[in-house]
């Protein structure tokens, strides 16, 4: 896919959704952050209707802490892997207290050291919360990127590297929103709905559907 192409492609993502954001609620980096941690191998949907009990009782990592393994397994129980997930909250919180004074740190190396939080996790916390230019590749960036030929690669680093190189910096603050939402309600995996696909004429994906 060559230059042109691209930089088409996200202006008309953009012209369609000017101010892009997460479908996860929070009011903060630090419930962001909790928000995010949940998210793995959930929907948004599912975390969003554990998170609105969950949050009114626990908006600080101290209230966190005080909630509990057990506590945070009350509100987070319909997500799955939620066992795993209520540990490594309250294992993050307590770092979060007791090396950051409580805060969501703005740093990659900080982020990526606290229980649960890979690479992806921090991206979207650096992106959505901060502002940086990071660009977390999940499941759905990595199935639009391939599939349209916008940024080709056999793993989620190597489309992130890609992605990272050949988006225009005017885009990078949203283009992983972009291709979020796209991924999700368009170019979704078993039948992509082609037909109503505002990129479709720039999409190089060989099997469209009608």
């Amino acid at each position: 896919m060559n230059k042109l192409k691209r930089i088409e492609i996200l202006s008309r993502l953009r012209a369609a959704n000017p101010k892009p954001t997460t479908e996860l609620e929070y009011s903060s980096p630090f419930e962001l952050l909790i928000a995010v941690l949940l998210s793995a191998q959930a929907t948004d949907v599912g975390v969003n209707k554990a998170t609105k009990h969950l949050f009114p009782v626990a908006r600080t990592p101290q209230a966190m802490l005080d909630l509990g393994v057990d506590g945070v397994k009350h509100y987070v129980k319909t997500i799955g892997l939620f066992n795993t997930k209520a540990e490594n909250i309250i294992k993050t919180c307590r770092i979060l207290v007791e090396q950051h004074a409580g805060e969501v740190p703005e740093n990659r190396e900080a982020l990526e050291a606290l229980p649960g939080v890979g690479r992806k996790t921090a991206n979207v916390v650096l992106n959505t919360a901060f502002g940086w230019p990071t660009i977390a590749v999940d499941t759905h960036i990595f199935r639009v990127s391939n599939r349209t030929k916008l940024a080709v690669g056999k793993n989620v680093d190597e489309v992130e590297h890609k992605l990272l190189k050949v988006v225009p910096n005017e885009f990078k603050l949203d283009v992983h929103h972009w291709l979020i939402l796209h991924g999700r309600y368009t170019c979704v995996a078993r039948k992509p709905k082609c037909g109503s696909c505002i990129i479709e004429d720039l999409c190089e994906f060989k099997d469209k559907t009608d």
